[in-house]
Parts: structure tokens; sequence; C-alpha cells
């Protein structure tokens, strides 16, 4: 049987373990009960790219994933490419199909709203944790940096008289991000905390510092950014790339170019900036649902 040959290959001479084996031929065989339905007189043979097609639309219909039906799909095309080459077969039925795109999965975002609950001055105490933790925010929303710009910043990538900070990017290259008034005053209010503290940071530069006064890593800031976002959203996701996702949407919401906001983020190319456009689009359709009088 042509399915257990291949089996037999992929687990001998493939050395692949008997879970993947497994996995391969029990997508294998739902292809083939699905084929053998249509009619049974049909086999490994003779299917052809309409059986195929067929089979992956009859998986949509029933609610499977782009990406589960471009595995059972795989699949088929390894089986048909070993059966080609071992001369099981005359032709590939599964030769230049191609699988269901996947659905681009929307970042998430806080609402400006949440922002400015989180970021009221009622929300925090002036004690040094309480500062930073809020300046930290406050930077992410602010600029969008990713983590790792935001923990490799020091003193000197801020430049306070032009309102700006130099960021190390992706490849690391450089980039100018400005900032606004309320940063501004948030970092000098830090900065004069944090070094008014017994480990105030002797022979470090960084600008974000933990408690013995060296610079703060990823999971630290990771953690207190999860803590803090809790505090008001339900979000699944409370990471540093949900406030650079913020900024972004946010950005884009209240009419920056896209072109800028691609600059600002430090992307390379625009297909990157462009899932933004979608979110904020998302949110456009439920503003027209909510307001158009014939869509209420």
């Amino acid at each position: 049987m042509m399915i257990d040959q291949f089996l037999n290959y992929l687990h001998y001479e493939r050395n692949r373990s008997e879970r993947t084996v497994k996995a391969y031929g029990d997508d294998l065989r739902s292809f083939e009960a699905f084929f053998k339905n249509l009619d049974d007189q049909l086999s490994w043979e003779s299917v052809d790219s309409d059986v195929i097609r067929d089979w992956m639309e009859s998986m949509m219909d029933k609610g499977n994933t782009a990406t589960s039906i471009n595995r059972r799909l795989s699949a088929v095309r390894s089986l048909y490419r070993f059966a080609l080459s071992r001369g099981m077969v005359e032709h590939d039925p599964a030769h230049g199909l191609t699988g269901p795109k996947r659905m681009k999965v929307l970042p998430q975002y806080l609402r400006e709203s949440e922002m400015d609950r989180l970021l009221a001055d009622e929300m925090w105490t002036d004690n040094y944790k309480d500062v930073r933790a809020r300046t930290i925010i406050l930077m992410f929303y602010s600029t969008g940096l990713r983590l790792s710009e935001l923990v490799g910043l020091d003193d000197a990538s801020v430049d306070f008289a032009a309102q700006q900070v130099k960021v190390l990017g992706k490849g690391n290259k450089e980039r100018l991000v400005p900032f606004g008034p309320e940063l501004n005053e948030a970092l000098q209010g830090y900065m004069l905390k944090r070094d008014l503290q017994p480990q105030g940071g002797l022979g470090t530069e960084a600008l974000f510092r933990d408690d013995h006064g060296q610079r703060m890593t990823p999971d630290k800031v990771r953690r207190l950014v999860r803590q803090q976002l809790s505090r008001v959203s339900t979000l699944k996701k409370r990471s540093p790339h949900v406030l650079r996702h913020t900024f972004a949407t946010a950005m884009l919401n209240n009419e920056a170019g896209i072109e800028s906001v691609k600059k600002l983020l430090g992307h390379s190319k625009l297909s990157t900036t462009e899932i933004y456009t979608h979110t904020t689009f998302e949110q456009l359709k439920k503003v027209y649902a909510k307001a158009h009088p014939r869509e209420g």
C-alpha cells in the first residue's frame, strides 16, 4: 500500500520520529477517506488536482484553519514526490497547488482611553519605583521603541533640547525618534530621582537602571510592563510590544502618514508597517457600524 511504503520511508530512511510519522499517516488517510467517499474507484494513481482542491475546500467549510489545511496538503505533496521518484505514479497532482493563505493576526493594542487612564497622575505615587515604571511606560507609548532598543538606551542617547532620542535598532541601524514635552518632563524627573538613589548607578551610562544601579534587563522591563498594563487592560498579551503596537495605531488613528510611522518604528519594509492600517481599518468599521443610520 502506497501510504505504508511512504511511512516506512519516512521512518527508516529519513529517520523521522514516530510522532511525525503518525501525523503524516493520519493526514494521508484523511485524504484517502475523502476521495474514496467521492468515488470508490478513485486511487492515489488516478486522483487529479481537482480532487485535492475539493478536499481543501471541504476542510475550509468545516472550519479548519489555514495552518491545519496547509499541513495536510504538505503531507500529500510529500507522498506524491516520493511515489513519483519510485515510479509508483505517473504524475503528481499536488504539484503547483497552493493552500489557503494564513490570515494575518492583527496586533493587539490598548485604546487611547486605557493609556490615558494608566498614565493619569492619580495612578502613581512619587516614589522612585513608580516614577521609573511610569517613565518606561510613557517612553514605549511616546516613541514606539522595541524592548531591546529601550534597554539599550544610555543617558547620552537623549537630547532634551531637541526632544529626540537616538536609537540603535535592528541591524545596528541608528535612527532619531522625536518625543514631546510630557516625556521630556518625565525623563528629567526620573533621572533626578534615580541619581539620588543609594545605588544610583556609578559605572553605568544606562538610562533605565534596576534597584542595584545596573542596566535593566529585558526580563525586568517585560515584567514591569505586564504588571502595569494589567491595571487597565484585560488583553491576554500585555508586553512591551503591545505598547509599540499601541503607539503605531494611535499615530495612524490621528492622521500620521504611514511612511512617517514606518521611519519612527525603524521598519525596513513598508509592508511591515501596513499591518497597522488593517488595525485602524477594523476600528473604522466599528465606528461606521455604530454611526451610520442604516447600520444600527
